[in-house]
């Protein structure tokens, strides 16, 4: 179909994309940094310079690298540690023709204790996650991305401005609930926008297609 835009992220509202962009969702569950930064070049070669088909690219790690070092060893990520792997995905991103600006970091959401405790003694384990240390990695996700000269989505600080009960935004006090979906979609879309608007668009509006020669109309760019 010739040159595709994309944006690699987890939540965007389509219809404002659609027939612009292909939405690349690579979803990891359970991933740390570490070992995001080891399976990236399989995500994004650096030997194929991306620079000009892919319009924005989030980086969404913290919640597992946050893990209590004593209660969830292997998740957990040391803080130092997860700000130079965030460094180092954003330094390969540039390597691989995504420039620092079209790289948008998103911080760990707080975590609801009390709901996360119950979901852990299901399991036959100890609370592994406590919010205030969730916060400590936002703001290292915060600071790197500042470094980097890339924006940042910091769902730690929205979801919990001004005292507001956030535990909505979360299924089980970890995980994003739709309602979470939702608030991540609408201020990732903010930062997303002045990335897509002006991007053309890569397959006509249906009402635009020739219906006695549609391949005039839809391969025109092939």
């Amino acid at each position: 179909m010739g040159e595709q835009n994309e944006v690699m992220c987890s939540a965007t509202p389509n219809h404002s994309v659609f027939r612009k962009c292909d939405v690349v969702n690579r979803g990891l569950s359970g991933y740390n940094s570490r070992w995001a930064k080891i399976v990236l070049p399989r995500l994004i070669s650096s030997q194929n310079p991306a620079e000009n088909n892919i319009a924005a690219v989030t980086v969404f790690f913290g919640a597992n690298d946050a893990s209590l070092e004593d209660k969830n060893p292997q998740q957990h990520v040391p803080l130092k540690e997860y700000s130079e792997n965030l460094t180092e995905i954003s330094r390969f991103l540039t390597s691989a023709g995504v420039p620092a600006d079209k790289v948008i970091f998103i911080t760990p959401p707080p975590i609801h204790e009390p709901a996360w405790e119950k979901e852990c003694l299901l399991k036959g384990c100890p609370l592994n996650r406590h919010n205030s240390v969730a916060g400590q990695y936002a703001q290292a996700c915060v600071q790197a991305a500042g470094q980097c000269g890339s924006d940042v989505l910091d769902l730690w600080t929205l979801m919990q401005k001004d005292g507001q009960d956030f535990t909505a935004y979360l299924s089980d006090g970890l995980h994003l609930s739709e309602k979470g979906n939702q608030f991540v979609a609408q201020h990732l879309w903010s930062l997303l926008e002045s990335r897509v608007a002006s991007l053309p668009f890569i397959l006509p509006y249906w009402g635009d297609v020739e219906t006695s020669s549609p391949e005039s109309s839809l391969l025109w760019n092939s």
